[in-house]
């Protein structure tokens, strides 16, 4: 049995049947965290099922049947183990800033909670803060502007209580633009802070 992937998450399971005595295989391509879904081509001697639907499932029997849909009580059972024992998948935020100082926007300031919440639900998160700014300015001083936005952020994550394994603080300054732009050049997307969770 030949196996192609493409993005999204595929789960296998070796199944007894009630009521007979064969085994029966079978593969489920699953939707990724951020709800997209690759395609998954299964192949054997009876030729090739091609699933690019999430929770569409094929056969390991070889026959390249057509594929079969697999509802959400039938992965729990056959995978629940398997799904509860992946890892917490890595989040990444950004948090903008007014210009010229260290002040969060307010639609940022407003998504703390949820940078909190989202690190809360790792048992022992390393956090990874990166401060930059936009090319306004010398670049040395936006260098150490930027650490210090980086600095006030990872000082709200240190407050909130959480049991960070690792706070990691950097600052990128004007490099590393998010949006491309000239010297001297005041463009709000750059200014903010990066956080990474995992």
């Amino acid at each position: 049995m030949n196996y192609f992937k493409t993005g999204g998450v595929i789960l296998a399971a070796l199944l007894c049947m009630a009521g007979c005595a064969t085994q029966k295989s079978y593969v489920v391509l699953m939707d990724n965290a951020d709800g997209t879904t690759g395609k998954l081509a299964v192949s054997g001697k009876g030729g090739e099922v091609l699933l690019d639907k999430p929770r569409t499932a094929a056969a390991l029997d070889g026959k390249a049947a057509a594929p079969f849909a697999v509802d959400e009580n039938a992965i729990k059972r056959d995978f629940g183990p398997a799904l509860a024992a992946q890892p917490i998948l890595p989040v990444s935020f950004l948090l903008y800033y007014k210009t010229g100082g260290t002040v969060l926007t307010d639609e940022s300031r407003s998504l703390i909670p949820v940078v909190l919440e989202a690190a809360g639900k790792y048992p022992a998160p390393d956090v990874s803060v990166i401060g930059h700014t936009d090319t306004l300015g010398d670049s040395a001083a936006n260098e150490v502007l930027a650490l210090q936005r980086a600095q006030g952020v990872a000082e709200i994550i240190r407050s909130a209580g959480l049991q960070v394994h690792d706070l990691t603080v950097a600052s990128h300054g004007e490099k590393n633009l998010l949006i491309p732009t000239p010297d001297n050049t005041d463009e709000p997307r750059n200014r903010r802070v990066e956080i990474t969770v995992r």
